[in-house]
């Protein structure tokens, strides 16, 4: 069993209930990865200003990279999340899977990025020339390489977060598929 529990609006700090309550209007509900974030007096407020943070990535290249990372760190809250994120932009089940292996090949640019994501976050941050130029290649530019390692970073926190925290997913759960490898 788990050492970490979700901590309720109750037993967050004041600063911390404030943001649950936003997210309850926004979302409708507090995820329960955004909740275990206030265990910390300020990470909840940082990682959300990460995540929505202004990026050249449009919302279906945002959420390739959520899916490939998440798949490669084995996430499977951030799987969850990030098919039902993918959903409402537009990407189909099929589309879905196969972005989280990796590749995107209903779209030449997104299997691009799809493939320098998942090779980048295999070889922790050291791609291997030929996915960093192909990458360039499809049309992306130094500002999207650098937004997509910040994402890249900031989903591997999440995906971190819920690996040691193993709180209960609370999305409909993302179909298993076999580990990322290159």
């Amino acid at each position: 069993m788990s050492q970490f529990n979700v901590p309720t609006r109750e037993e967050v700090s004041e600063n911390n209930q404030a943001i649950f309550d936003n997210l309850k209007s926004a979302v409708g509900f507090v995820p329960n990865l955004y909740a275990t974030y206030a265990h910390s007096e300020t990470a909840l407020g940082d990682y959300l200003t990460l995540s929505n943070r202004k990026t050249t990535l449009s919302g279906k290249e945002k959420e390739i990279v959520n899916l490939v990372v998440s798949q490669v760190n084995d996430c499977r809250y951030c799987q969850s999340a990030h098919t039902a994120i993918g959903k409402m932009n537009g990407f189909t089940d099929e589309q879905i899977l196969e972005i989280r292996g990796g590749e995107a090949s209903f779209n030449d640019k997104y299997d691009a990025l799809a493939k320098f994501v998942q090779n980048v976050t295999i070889n922790r941050g050291k791609p291997d020339a030929a996915a960093l130029e192909n990458f360039f290649n499809a049309g992306y530019t130094k500002e999207n390489l650098i937004d997509t390692l910040v994402l890249i970073g900031d989903k591997t926190i999440s995906n971190f977060v819920h690996g040691v925290t193993q709180v209960p997913i609370d999305f409909p759960l993302a179909p298993e598929l076999e580990p990322a490898t290159v």
